[in-house]
């Protein structure tokens, strides 16, 4: 398994900063899920802005959510 989000900013440009659970931080870019039906919200900046850290993942405040391991296998570490 995967490590697990414990934190999450909104950062510039559809991108979101995340914490894990085993110390890494990250950058994970949600530019590439914007055309998906349950993403497309996002687009407004105030959607965007409702990103919080949701048993283990990141969700937004229209409950639209990605896998874990989706955040973790690709956000790039920093």
């Amino acid at each position: 398994m995967n490590p697990r989000v414990v934190d999450v900013k909104p950062a510039d440009n559809y991108t979101v900063k995340v914490w894990f659970n085993n110390g890494e931080k990250g950058i994970f870019d949600v530019k590439p899920y914007l055309d998906y039906e349950v993403f497309q919200p996002l687009k407004e900046e105030k959607m965007f802005q409702t990103v919080r850290p949701f048993v283990g993942t990141i969700q937004w405040a229209n409950e639209a959510d990605l896998c874990p391991d989706t955040v973790y296998l690709d956000s790039i570490k920093i």
